[in-house]
C-alpha cells in the first residue's frame, strides 16, 4: 500500500496558505534591522533542482560523505532499527537516494516496517512515490503533507509502532543553537520512550573546505540563493532586480556556522505587491538566507542530553568530515509511589 496523506496545517486555529505564509514570512523578515528569509524558501521547484546540482559539485563534499557514511553503516543502523515491527519516518526526504541505502538493506532483512516520508510539498512527496512504486512495489508506504511535528503526532495516534526517525543532510545545522534545542525537544516530545533517531551532522574541518563548499567555482550556490528572489517576484509579485544582489557565504570562527547571505549592491526600494509595501536597501546591505552550523562530537553529545536523548553512537564516513548519530529517545518515568509523596 503506498498511499498519500493531507493533514490540515493550521497557526492559532486560522489556515493560511503557503503564499500567505509565505508573505507573512518575508513581511516579518524583511522589516527587520537585520534583513533575513527564512531557509524553507530556498525550495520550489527550481531551488530543489538547484540545489540537487550542488550535491554533485566537486566542492561539496556533504552529501557524498553521507552516501559514505550510510553504505559504511547500513548494518548497523538496520540492526538498531527492525528489532520490531516500526515506522520508518522521514523528514524531507528530497530524491530519497540516501534512503534507499537503508530501506534497501532492511528490505533484505525482511524488517517489518513501514516507511513514512513526511514533507510539506505534496508535489515531492507524489515524485518520490512514483519512484518507490516502480522500485519497490511492496514497500508500505504512508507520506505525510504536513509539517514535522503534526506529522508525528497523527502517526502516534494511528499507530501504536516504534518509530526510527531519519532526519538527515545535517538539516540539523540550518537551525541555529537555540532553535535546535527548541526543535529536537519538540521533537522528543513527539516521540515515546525508545524510539530511535538517526540525524546528519556536518562536522568541522578545515575553514578553506568550508568555503569553498558554499561558494562553488561554477556560481550554482550563488543562483541558489538568488533564486530566492525570484521567487518572491513569481508568488508575491516582488520586484526584485536580481542583477542588483551577489551571494556571499562566510564562515563565522566564533559560532561554528556558515553563513549565506544576499548583498544588495547599491541603493534601492523593492516594492512586494501581495505585501502592499515597499522594503529599502542600504549600499552592501545583507539579507540573511541560510545558517549550516558545524558540530564537533562533544556539541552533538550535549546537544542529546539537553533534549532527552541518549546517544547510542556516531558513524562516520572514512574522513570523518561528516557523521549520522544515532540517538534513543530517554524518557525516566516517575515511580507512581514518589509521585504521590
Amino acid at each position: 500500500m503506498q498511499q498519500i496523506h493531507v493533514l490540515n496545517r493550521t497557526d492559532n486555529g486560522a489556515t493560511f496558505t503557503d503564499c500567505e505564509a509565505f508573505a507573512l514570512d518575508v513581511l516579518v523578515g524583511l522589516s527587520e534591522a537585520r534583513k533575513s528569509i527564512p531557509t524553507i524558501y530556498h525550495y520550489d521547484a527550481e531551488g530543489s533542482r538547484l540545489f540537487d546540482l550542488i550535491t554533485r559539485l566537486p566542492e561539496y563534499y556533504p552529501t557524498r560523505c553521507e552516501h559514505e557514511t550510510l553504505e559504511r553503516n547500513k548494518a548497523k543502523i538496520a540492526g538498531y532499527a527492525a528489532a520490531t515491527p516500526f515506522n520508518l519516518v522521514e523528514f524531507g526526504p528530497g530524491d530519497g537516494s540516501k534512503t534507499r541505502i537503508i530501506i534497501e538493506e532492511l528490505l533484505g532483512r525482511k524488517a517489518e516496517f513501514q516507511y513514512v516520508p513526511i514533507d510539506i510539498s505534496k508535489a515531492a512527496l507524489e515524485g518520490l512515490l512514483e519512484d518507490y512504486r516502480l522500485r519497490y512495489p511492496d514497500l508500505n508506504i504512508n507520506g505525510l503533507v504536513c509539517d514535522y511535528f503534526e506529522g508525528i503526532t497523527w502517526l502516534g495516534n494511528s499507530s501504536h509502532r516504534s518509530n526510527f526517525v531519519l532526519f538527515l543532510g545535517s538539516n540539523i545545522g540550518n537551525f541555529n543553537h537555540r532553535d535546535a534545542r527548541f526543535f529536537l525537544r519538540n521533537l522528543w516530545n513527539c516521540l515515546s520512550n525508545n524510539d530511535h533517531l538517526l540525524i546528519g551532522f556536518d562536522l568541522k574541518k578545515d575553514i578553506d573546505l568550508l568555503e569553498k563548499a558554499y561558494n562553488d567555482s561554477e556560481g550554482v550556490t550563488a543562483e541558489f540563493n538568488i533564486n530566492m528572489l525570484r521567487r518572491i517576484n513569481t508568488e508575491l509579485g516582488g520586484q526584485f532586480d536580481t542583477s542588483k544582489f551577489r551571494h556571499f557565504g562566510t564562515y563565522d570562527v566564533f559560532t561554528g556556522a556558515m553563513e549565506s547571505y544576499l548583498v544588495s549592491t547599491v541603493a534601492q526600494d523593492v516594492f512586494i505587491e501581495m505585501i502592499g509595501r515597499s522594503f529599502h536597501f542600504d549600499p552592501w546591505e545583507p539579507i540573511h538566507v541560510e545558517y549550516s552550523y558545524k558540530y564537533h562530537d562533544a556539541d552533538i553529545n550535549g546537544l542529546a542530553a539537553d533534549t532527552g536523548f541518549s546517544v547510542v553512537e556516531h558513524l562516520f564516513d572514512g574522513k570523518r568530515y561528516f557523521t549520522d548519530s544515532v540517538w534513543q529517545v530517554n524518557k525516566v518515568e516517575v515511580d507512581s509511589t514518589e509521585s504521590k509523596q
